[in-house]
């Protein structure tokens, strides 16, 4: 991976209660230790146990996240969280486009570049969910449909926000299936990403910008995913909520 800090995010979706987060936290702070030294993980707990999981990290290096940001900072939006908010209770990231909102609740790309351009506003760090799905796989479009959400979440941006943020590429087939792309698969979609990123802006951020894998990482295939020259770690969803898979994927960005 270049000499790219690894990230690893932990997405621990709608899992969990307030005590079982706390712990999980607790647990994984102490599992991954001295390694967030060299590897920046976050957790995304869900948004009823930030402010707990914030309070359970400390100091222990690890990043707080929310699973989604609203794209307005405040106003009447009912049920919606803005990222000033997710920052006023300790969070730094803000999870955004992942596939389960694109797919499950129709979030289109305008709503997903507003949602970045939102989170950058309160000085979130975005990490921007593209992927496509096995029907667009099938036909052949896979990686025209990841470049055109890549264009359309990093429009009007500068290269300095673009240079904060993560592109996180989520295949939707490889989601909670237990199908795994290959490293080849992986590499192909991040090396068209960062060759995206070097068109649109400079090949100097397109070198500099993190891009990382979801779909099924566990511990037994992360160290051959993280291989890949241009996968810069992992976006882990059910194996986050173990704390030894989880400890063994961050090691494993470490020594990739």
């Amino acid at each position: 991976m270049s000499n790219r800090r690894p990230y690893v995010g932990g997405n621990w979706k709608m899992h969990g209660e307030l005590a079982a987060a706390v712990e999980l936290t607790e647990d994984v702070a102490a599992a991954i230790g001295d390694a967030v030294q060299a590897v920046d993980v976050t957790l995304f707990p869900p948004f009823p146990y930030l402010q707990a999981v914030g309070h359970a990290l400390r100091q222990a290096g690890i990043g707080l996240g929310g699973q989604d940001c609203s794209p307005h900072l405040e106003g009447a939006h009912t049920g919606q969280t803005s990222p000033a908010m997710i920052a006023d209770l300790g969070g730094s990231v803000a999870l955004i486009g992942h596939s389960e909102r694109r797919n499950e609740l129709g979030e289109p790309d305008a709503l997903i570049a507003a949602k970045t351009r939102a989170a950058l506003a309160a000085s979130l760090q975005p990490v921007v969910c593209v992927g496509e799905t096995m029907g667009e796989r099938e036909a052949g479009n896979a990686l025209q449909v990841v470049e055109r959400q890549v264009r359309a979440a990093l429009e009007g941006l500068t290269s300095d926000q673009v240079g904060t943020a993560v592109v996180a590429y989520e295949p939707v087939w490889a989601i909670g299936t237990g199908i795994t792309a290959t490293p080849d698969d992986a590499q192909s979609a991040h090396s068209m990403i960062r060759s995206l990123l070097g068109e649109l802006y400079d090949a100097e951020l397109a070198d500099s910008v993190r891009i990382i894998y979801g779909g099924s990482v566990k511990a037994a295939n992360a160290a051959e995913l993280f291989s890949a020259p241009d996968v810069d770690g992992g976006l882990i969803g059910g194996a986050s909520l173990k704390v030894d898979e989880f400890a063994s994927i961050c090691r494993a960005a470490v020594s990739a």
